[in-house]
């Protein structure tokens, strides 16, 4: 066997072909549609809303890139003047409202999320999805949405950080139901990641002397 004829474990590497922007279209398309619901305004004019459920899907399904790029997609759309967010929102202006740093969070928290799930190109599993969701779905989210949202109220920040708990509970939830949504996928349908999953080394026994 030759040097190049070795077999890797190393997953391929992933090109931007029509298959993964298809991929990137239908989960911008889910997220918009979660939003139709619509929600309801707390802490400030922020909404709760099931669309954060969607990123983080996302994120989980598509990975790191390609999710990040789902959001960006998303938020390029409602930029332009789309009605895509909760309550039929759309418009330059959502960027500049209290909800601003919570949208572009999205974008990051779907590309942590992708990170923690994926992480070293391994099969998803339970215990790693969870933790995805939850630093990607609500810690890195919020990172961003509470200075933002305390910039443009006026708010302090300490303030707004505490009158955010209220949406705690509920993405906890939804951080939970994607996590089950995730491992349903990986169990039942593993074809939806379009990915080849990092598998350990068999280790190769020594001949006998």
């Amino acid at each position: 066997m030759t040097k190049h004829s070795l077999p890797s474990n190393r997953p391929a590497k992933r090109r931007l072909d029509a298959t993964s922007l298809a991929r990137v279209a239908i989960f911008a398309a889910i997220v918009a549609v979660m939003g139709m619901p619509g929600g309801f305004a707390v802490a400030g004019g922020v909404s709760i809303t099931l669309q954060t459920l969607g990123v983080m899907i996302a994120g989980a399904i598509l990975g790191p890139w390609l999710g990040a790029l789902s959001m960006t997609v998303l938020m390029a759309l409602v930029a332009i003047g789309l009605p895509l967010l909760a309550g039929g929102r759309g418009g330059i202006g959502v960027f500049f409202g209290p909800s601003a740093g919570y949208l572009v969070g999205w974008i990051l928290g779907a590309f942590v999320i992708g990170l923690v799930v994926h992480a070293g190109g391994r099969k998803p599993v339970l215990w790693r999805t969870l933790v995805g969701m939850l630093v990607g779905g609500i810690l890195v989210i919020y990172a961003v949405g509470v200075p933002v949202q305390s910039m443009v109220t006026r708010l302090p920040l300490g303030e707004t950080a505490v009158l955010s708990l209220a949406f705690i509970p509920g993405d906890l939830i939804k951080a939970v139901t994607a996590a089950l949504i995730v491992m349903t996928l990986v169990r039942a349908y593993p074809r939806a990641f379009n990915r080849v999953w990092a598998t350990k080394k068999t280790p190769v026994p020594e001949p006998a002397k």
